[in-house]
């Protein structure tokens, strides 16, 4: 099913507006990722797409052909996963399961055959007859999707999915609910703040702010060609490096660096893994922090930016707090934005 919104906005009462005028496509069989901080509007978006939030006048949202702007919930055929999964704690995995085909009336047959089908999808045949009190966060989390997709509903929406697990769990549900997702060939969407769980499940992030998308499209257009200041900091954590630009070069405190193009009007941005320990590097810097994460190290430079950039440096070893280094970023490595691109 393809997903369109049209000037679609929400305006409370007080006069607050959760959502501006926005516009989104979500095309058959497409997962979507609706992305950004607290309070920017993502999950009012998510809310006026399951038909729980009534949009301002004038907004159209449609289900492939079919206008459901002025349609119930009930009758959007459009299932549901919440951050607190909204289980039933002492019914059995298949009784959750089945509840909502047991709330459309359907045949006993229809009924045990659906359940059995998304119960091997979601790999939960072993725990068919256990109650909810009795799996883990994770098990709870593929019943909380085996329940969405049992009804076969037109679209999945997902708010904060991984959000009620812990540190440790989430990293690898995130990555089994990519797959699980792509398994239903369903449309999704789903809101998150975390960019990584966006860059990893999404084929398609909307990246929001102050009430509407800022910038959509693929993990990989995002990461490296950003529209804005906010989205360049937002997604993968890039770092301004301000200096004085004067045609393609860019003057730093701590020394010069070539540009790809003209910098004038541009601010510049780099991350943190482009940032290279170079000993013949034209940058000057001093060591302030280092942190070791298993994969790499972690380092704050002082003295070439007004503020400590960071470094993700690789090797067996690093620098020590107080060494002096030299430091060298492609030109190719830098991001030139507009002025004036921040979070609207």
């Amino acid at each position: 099913m393809t997903l369109r919104l049209t000037n679609t906005a929400k305006t409370y009462p007080d006069g607050t507006k959760a959502l501006l005028p926005s516009e989104l496509t979500v095309e058959k069989g497409e997962i979507v990722s609706l992305l950004g901080p607290s309070g920017c509007g993502k999950t009012t978006l998510l809310r006026i797409i399951a038909g729980l939030e009534t949009p301002d006048a004038g907004s159209k949202i449609l289900f492939d052909d079919d206008d459901v702007t002025s349609l119930p919930v009930e009758k959007r055929k459009v299932g549901m996963v919440f951050q607190s999964y909204a289980l039933f704690p002492n019914m059995s995995v298949r009784a959750n399961i089945g509840y909502g085909l047991k709330m459309q009336k359907l045949p006993k047959p229809e009924i045990e055959k659906r359940v059995t089908e998304v119960l091997e999808i979601c790999q939960l045949q072993p725990y068919a007859a256990r109650a909810i009190s009795a799996l883990s966060g994770g098990q709870r989390q593929r019943v909380a999707l085996a329940r969405a997709i049992a009804p076969r509903p037109r679209m999945l929406l997902l708010d904060e999915p991984l959000s009620a697990l812990d540190a440790n769990l989430r990293e690898s549900l995130r990555d089994e609910l990519a797959v699980l997702l792509r398994e239903f060939h369903i449309t999704a969407i789903f809101v998150t703040h975390d960019q990584d769980e966006a860059m990893a499940i999404a084929d398609r992030v909307a990246v929001m702010s102050h009430g509407h998308v800022v910038q959509s499209g693929t993990p990989e257009e995002l990461y490296r060609n950003p529209n804005s200041e906010f989205v360049a900091g937002f997604v993968g954590n890039a770092m301004r490096l301000d200096g004085r630009s004067e045609g393609e070069k860019l003057h730093l405190d701590g020394g010069v660096l070539d540009l790809p193009a003209d910098g004038t009007g541009q601010v510049v941005f780099v991350r943190a893994e482009d940032v290279q320990i170079d000993p013949d590097g034209p940058l000057s810097g001093k060591i302030e922090t280092v942190t070791f994460l298993g994969t790499h190290y972690r380092l704050g430079i002082s003295g070439i930016v007004s503020n400590v950039l960071t470094s993700t440096h690789v090797g067996l070893s690093a620098p020590k707090v107080g060494d002096s280094v030299k430091v060298s970023i492609k030109p190719d490595a830098l991001m030139l934005l507009p002025e004036g691109t921040e979070a609207e």
